[in-house]
């Protein structure tokens, strides 16, 4: 799937509403500048032969909206696409409009890799917004290092990479499994783990992180199972029979996409409910996004450690949820990855303006240390490690879809990809 367009305007009676919304949001967040394209020719600011013009710049949105991914990813490109037009009511960059081309990574990862280079290669886009999964990550990297491209990544992952191409708009394993751990052992006295996944790179590494993490630094606890499932699996009932009878603490589940609709639904079922006694639920990877596809009623009393729940109540928090429901709909919901997601045209956006110019590598220098001070989710900044600084926070699921945040780390969690003593 392609989809090349320019954000038109919207029509209708929400135009004006949504407009509003969008101007506040705008200058609330991110204060535009007066860049006119006069000031910076065209020849200038694009040496390297990027799809920029004298009256637009052309990015990449690279997502699955159709597989199993598509219940996780869809909010990713609603975000970015709520981005764009914001940045175009503003003027756009350096004085140019933002075009996209949408390409469907389809829940594969070989075609991640193939829409990737079409982008970098053939359209000559000048930064992507895209994927979700590590192993689409893994699978598009090469296509960026050998290309030169910039990548902006939205999702939660297990670090152990840093790469010049790319810029990691979410947390890595010690800002989201490392104290998501801490954090249940130490306010719920949990000792014992059943650790569960679907069965790809981020689930498998981000276990192997927990793992080390409870067995080496977690006094008295234990790991007490682990099991690993395909993406697009539907049946949990002898997984469940296995943790019934094995009786963890905590069942700590990284299952991802449509299969956390079956997990959640059959974990109920099975008379396993959070919301009572019984084993805690520690995720990190339901978000509110997922929680539509599952139900509230099934995943009520589970915890779920992210940096952004839609809930947070902040007064930037509360003008970007208004301008996302207003764009697309005021039953949407907004969850930790689509957060991330919004927040990449923006920082990009910031590092140009920066850098006067759309050169990849003056991009990329600029980038480090680029501040978005009243962000959705509070203050982040680019670290020189290419990840953000950010807030930990834990959520406990509500019968609405919504979490309910119960615990925030005080300061900024410095992001580290490459934690000592867990590789």
């Amino acid at each position: 799937m392609t989809d090349r367009k320019t954000p038109k305007p919207l029509n209708g009676p929400s135009r004006r509403a949504f407009m509003a919304g969008t101007a506040a949001l705008s200058a609330s967040l991110f204060a535009p500048k007066a860049l006119f394209a006069q000031d910076y020719a065209t020849a200038d600011i694009n040496t390297t032969g990027l799809a920029v013009t004298d009256d637009t710049v052309t990015i990449g949105i690279l997502h699955s909206v159709t597989g199993t991914m598509a219940i996780s990813e869809t909010g990713s490109v609603q975000a970015e696409k709520l981005a764009i037009e914001q940045i175009n009511a503003q003027g756009g960059i350096l004085g140019r409009k933002i075009e996209y081309i949408q390409e469907d990574g389809a829940s594969d990862w070989p075609t991640f890799a193939e829409k990737a280079r079409k982008l970098l290669v053939n359209d000559k886009v000048a930064s992507v917004m895209g994927c979700w999964t590590s192993a689409s990550r893994k699978a598009v990297l090469p296509v960026f290092e050998q290309n030169n491209g910039m990548l902006y990544y939205p999702t939660f992952y297990e670090g152990l990479e840093q790469s010049p191409n790319v810029i990691y708009t979410g947390q890595e394993a010690t800002q989201q499994i490392i104290a998501g751990l801490d954090w249940v052992n130490q306010t719920k006295g949990a000792k014992s783990f059943y650790l569960l996944g679907s069965d790809y790179i981020w689930p498998r590494t981000s276990n192997k992180i927990a793992r080390a993490h409870i067995e080496k630094f977690m006094d008295g606890c234990k790991v007490v199972g682990e099991d690993y499932y395909p993406l697009g699996h539907t049946q949990f009932n002898s997984v469940i029979n296995k943790i019934r009878l094995k009786k963890p603490d905590v069942i700590y589940a990284i299952v991802v996409g449509g299969s956390n609709v079956a997990f959640y639904k059959q974990l109920k079922a099975a008379g396993i409910d959070p919301s009572e006694e019984g084993p805690i639920v520690l995720t990190i990877s339901v978000t509110e996004d997922e929680i539509r596809g599952i139900g509230g009623e099934n995943v009520e009393g589970t915890y779920a450690c992210m940096k952004y729940f839609q809930s947070l109540d902040n007064e930037n928090n509360v003008a970007f949820v208004k301008a996302f429901k207003e764009m697309w709909g005021e039953d949407i919901v907004i969850g930790d990855v689509t957060q991330a997601a919004y927040l990449g045209p923006w920082l990009w956006k910031a590092a140009v303006e920066k850098a006067g110019s759309f050169d990849i590598d003056k991009v990329r220098e600029a980038q480090i240390g680029v501040e978005l001070e009243s962000a959705p989710e509070g203050y982040v900044k680019v670290h020189e490690n290419h990840h953000l600084w950010s807030k930990t926070r834990v959520g406990r699921a509500q019968a609405d879809g919504q979490y309910e945040v119960v615990y925030e780390t005080a300061e900024l969690v410095e992001p580290d990809p490459f934690p000592e003593g867990y590789q």
